[in-house]
C-alpha cells in the first residue's frame, strides 16, 4: 500500500483522497516512511513529521465532512528559502543555521490555507546561488537518477536541487522551488520532472529569502504538467503586502489542458544552438519540433539576437542585487554573530564565517558592479541590454505563440566532475537565463533519457501572463515523449 501511494501524481492523489480511497494520514505516513529510507539523497535539510501528520489529520477531518480544500492532504517538500513560522529556515547557509521565522511566507501560507501538508524543508544551493546543489552548507544533494551502469552519482541541478530530488525520488508528491536564472527549470530537467517558472510577479515573494529581487520567482516542481497547473492555481495571485506582486487575474490553469494546439506557431530560436550542446539534446530538440508539428502546430525559426549577452547581463544584475540584499546579514539584523573585539571585526568575521565561497564571490562581483566608477560601465549598461533581451522576446511573440528550446545544454554531470572554473559552471543556465531576464513564463518537461541514462528536458517559453498556453503546449510534449518511469518506481 505504501509503495503504491507514493507512485501517485498530485492529481491522482487528490482524486484518491476525495474519493476516500485512502486517508491523508496514510498518504503522509507513506511519504514520511519514504523520506526515512531516502536520507542518502540529502534532499531535506529539516523534516517536520509531527507537523505533517497534524496537517494530514486536519485534512482528513475536512474531507470526511465534504469540505475539502484544493490541496487537502497532499504532502509537499518546501525549498528552504521560504520562511515557515516556527520551523527552521536556513537558505542552506551557516549564516541562518538557527533562524526560526516568527512569520510565514505568502506562498507557504497559501499552501497551508489550501490544505497542503509540509513534509519538510528541502536542500538547495546556499542562498539559491548555484546550478548543481553543491554549495549548500549542509552538503550536496544526490540526483535519484544515476547513469545506466550506476557508476556515477549525478548532481540534481540547482539551486532547487533538493526540491527536484524529492519529487524524482518519491519523497514528496510535489515541491515548491524558486527560479532566479533557471533554478526550477534546470534541476527539473536534470531530475526528469516538470518545473514551471511563472511570469515575474505572478506569485508573491513576501517571506522568501531574497537573492535577486527583480528576478526571483516561486513555482511548482511536479511529476506532470497537470500537477504543475493545479499547484499554480493555489500559489498564484496578488499579495497586497508586496509591491512587485501583480494584480493580473489568475485563470483556472487546469482548464487549458487537454486542448488542441492545432494552428499554434512554435518558434525555434536559432541562437539557442549554443557551443557545447550535446548531440543528443540537438536531436531531442528536433524531435520535439516533430512532435508538436504532428499535433498540428507550425514550426517557425525566429531570432533572439541579444541572447549571447543574456548570461553576463544576468550575473551582473543578479550579483548586484544579491550584494544589496545580503547586506542585512551582519550579525546584528540577521545572521549568526561571530565574536570579535570591535564592531568592524564582528561584521567581517560574521560574513566570512557565515557565507560560503560562491556567495562571497557573487557579493564581491555585485559590489564591484555597483561601486563608484563602475556603476555606469557595468550595472547601468546591463540594465539597458536587459531591456533589449526583453524586446527580442516581444518581437518573436509577434510572430509565434511560444518558443521551444532545450532546457540545458547537457544532461546532469556527476558529482566530482563539475567544472572547477565558476564561469564554466555558470554556463549550465545559458538557456534558462534569458526568460528570467525578460520576466516571462517557461516550463521544463522531461522528454528523454540520454544514451547513458541521464534525463533530458525541453523548455517551452511563453508570453507574459500566458501560462495557459505554455501549459497547453507542454502537455502535448509530455504526452508525445512518454518519459520513462521515475527512478523510485523502477526500484520497486
Amino acid at each position: 500500500m505504501t509503495a503504491s501511494l507514493t507512485r501517485l501524481t498530485l492529481t491522482q492523489a487528490r482524486d484518491g483522497l476525495r474519493k476516500r480511497s485512502f486517508s491523508a494520514r496514510e498518504l503522509t505516513q507513506a511519504y514520511l516512511d519514504a523520506c526515512a529510507q531516502g536520507q542518502d539523497l540529502n534532499a531535506y535539510i529539516t523534516l517536520t513529521p509531527e507537523k505533517a501528520l497534524a496537517q494530514a489529520d486536519a485534512s482528513d477531518k475536512r474531507l470526511s465532512q465534504g469540505q475539502g480544500l484544493p490541496l487537502d492532504g497532499l504532502p509537499l517538500g518546501i525549498k528552504d528559502l521560504f520562511c515557515t513560522q516556527g520551523v527552521l529556515t536556513t537558505a542552506a547557509s551557516k549564516m541562518l543555521a538557527h533562524f526560526v521565522p516568527p512569520y510565514e511566507s505568502a506562498i507557504t501560507e497559501r499552501l497551508w490555507n489550501g490544505g497542503a501538508v509540509m513534509l519538510g524543508k528541502t536542500n538547495l544551493d546556499e542562498f539559491a546561488m548555484g546550478s548543481a546543489n553543491l554549495t549548500s552548507a549542509f552538503g550536496p544533494v544526490k540526483n535519484p537518477w544515476t547513469t545506466t551502469d550506476h557508476n556515477k552519482t549525478l548532481v540534481p541541478g540547482g539551486s532547487s536541487g533538493g526540491s527536484a530530488a524529492v519529487v524524482a525520488g518519491g519523497l514528496a508528491v510535489a515541491s515548491l522551488g524558486t527560479d532566479t536564472g533557471g533554478s526550477i527549470r534546470q534541476p527539473a530537467a536534470f531530475c526528469g520532472i516538470v518545473g514551471l517558472k511563472p511570469t515575474y510577479g505572478r506569485c508573491p515573494r513576501r517571506g522568501t529569502v531574497a537573492f535577486a529581487s527583480s528576478l526571483d520567482q516561486a513555482g511548482p516542481m511536479t511529476r506532470t504538467v497537470a500537477d504543475a497547473a493545479a499547484l499554480l492555481e493555489v500559489i498564484a495571485g496578488h499579495d497586497p503586502a508586496e509591491a512587485t506582486s501583480s494584480r493580473h487575474p489568475v485563470p483556472p490553469f487546469s482548464q487549458a489542458l487537454g486542448q488542441s494546439i492545432r494552428g499554434l506557431k512554435i518558434g525555434v530560436p536559432k541562437e539557442y544552438q549554443v557551443d557545447g550542446m550535446s548531440g543528443e539534446l540537438t536531436a531531442l530538440w528536433e524531435q520535439g519540433c516533430a512532435w508538436l508539428k504532428a499535433a498540428g502546430a507550425e514550426i517557425v525559426t525566429v531570432t533572439l539576437p541579444h541572447t549571447p549577452y543574456a548570461l553576463p547581463i544576468y550575473h551582473i544584475v543578479a550579483s548586484a542585487e544579491a550584494s544589496s540584499n545580503l547586506a542585512r546579514y551582519d550579525g546584528v539584523r540577521y545572521g549568526e554573530r561571530a565574536q570579535a573585539e570591535t564592531l568592524e571585526q564582528m561584521y567581517a568575521l560574521t560574513r566570512d564565517e557565515g557565507f560560503g565561497a560562491e556567495v562571497k564571490r557573487r557579493i564581491m562581483m555585485g559590489t564591484y558592479a555597483l561601486s563608484h566608477g563602475y556603476y555606469d560601465a557595468y550595472f547601468l549598461k546591463a540594465q539597458r541590454v536587459r531591456r533589449l533581451v526583453r524586446q527580442d522576446f516581444d518581437n518573436a511573440f509577434s510572430e509565434v505563440d511560444v518558443l521551444l528550446t532545450p532546457t540545458a545544454p547537457t544532461g546532469a554531470f556527476a558529482i566530482g566532475e563539475e567544472p572547477q572554473d565558476p564561469v564554466t559552471m555558470y554556463l549550465n543556465d545559458v538557456l534558462t537565463v534569458p526568460a528570467s531576464l525578460a520576466g516571462i513564463p517557461a516550463i521544463s518537461v522531461p522528454a528523454a533519457l540520454s544514451e547513458d541514462g541521464r534525463p533530458l528536458g525541453l523548455q517551452i517559453i511563453g508570453r507574459a501572463w500566458c501560462e495557459e498556453t505554455v501549459l497547453q503546449v507542454a502537455e502535448i510534449l509530455e504526452q508525445s515523449a512518454s518519459f520513462p518511469p521515475l527512478p523510485f518506481t523502477q526500484k520497486e
